[in-house]
């Protein structure tokens, strides 16, 4: 029997690493669907089967639990934003916030509500409210949502979402997570990576729950995901770990 997996996509590199390790000790396959984990839990409340939900925050698989969907739900990762920067724009971490007003950059994240990367792109917005006077209505005004949405353009096939909206030149600045950052830069040598300095600093926690009458490898894969072996891989891609030692 196949396992179903529905993860957000900014697991999609790391998680595909781990369904092979896991496959390969338990002898079972996975069929996984990555997405933005608010539309994966519309999905999944549509009634899209699914047994096993990563999510990029705790919100929306305890959004399901909380329906009857699943049982626990449970930290399995962390991670953090970052600004990735288009090719030739010098921006040291103290200079992030009145880069972000200005407006000769064109500021991108993702969508708000549909994927948690634009949840806590917003949430940077807010804590930046607290350092300057306006500075919340001012960023969430200008901010260009490319991604992570229901409409948002896909990139093309075979292409890093955030090296190609930063390639093909539709921001400067693009707030996303640490390890989208990493890996974007990795496809565009380019651009820049610059740290969201401690006042901004906004940290994403990743949820995981099993969905009701689920198999057993369902759990079994979920416990994997939480296990020595599958931490390791995570922590390989810039996911801070909730179970190994630090």
């Amino acid at each position: 029997m196949t396992t179903q997996l529905h993860a957000a996509g900014s697991l999609k590199v790391a998680l595909t690493d781990v369904i092979e390790s896991w496959s390969v000790l338990s002898g079972k396959s996975v069929s996984a669907e990555f997405a933005p984990s608010g539309l994966l839990r519309e999905r999944i409340e549509a009634g899209e089967p699914a047994q096993v939900f990563a999510s990029a925050n705790m919100r929306h698989p305890e959004t399901l639990r909380k329906a009857g969907h699943s049982e626990s739900v449970v930290m399995f990762a962390r991670n953090q934003l970052c600004a990735l920067t288009a090719p030739g724009l010098a921006i040291q971490s103290e200079q992030l916030l009145p880069a972000l007003l200005d407006d000769k950059y064109r500021v991108g994240t993702s969508t708000p509500g549909a994927d948690p990367s634009g949840d806590y792109a917003f949430a940077l917005f807010a804590k930046a409210e607290h350092l300057q006077a306006g500075a919340r209505q001012r960023l969430e005004s200008r901010s260009l949502q490319l991604t992570g949405g229901p409409d948002s353009r896909p990139a093309p096939e075979g292409r890093n979402t955030y090296a190609w909206v930063m390639d093909s030149d539709q921001a400067d600045i693009f707030l996303t997570y640490c390890t989208n950052a990493v890996l974007a830069r990795k496809e565009v040598p380019e651009l820049g990576i610059v740290a969201i300095p401690d006042a901004l600093a906004v940290g994403a926690d990743y949820g995981l729950t099993v969905l009701k009458d689920a198999p057993q490898s369902a759990s079994q894969l979920a416990l994997y995901l939480l296990s020595p072996a599958g931490q390791s891989i995570l922590a390989d891609y810039g996911f801070s770990t909730v179970t190994l030692p630090r």
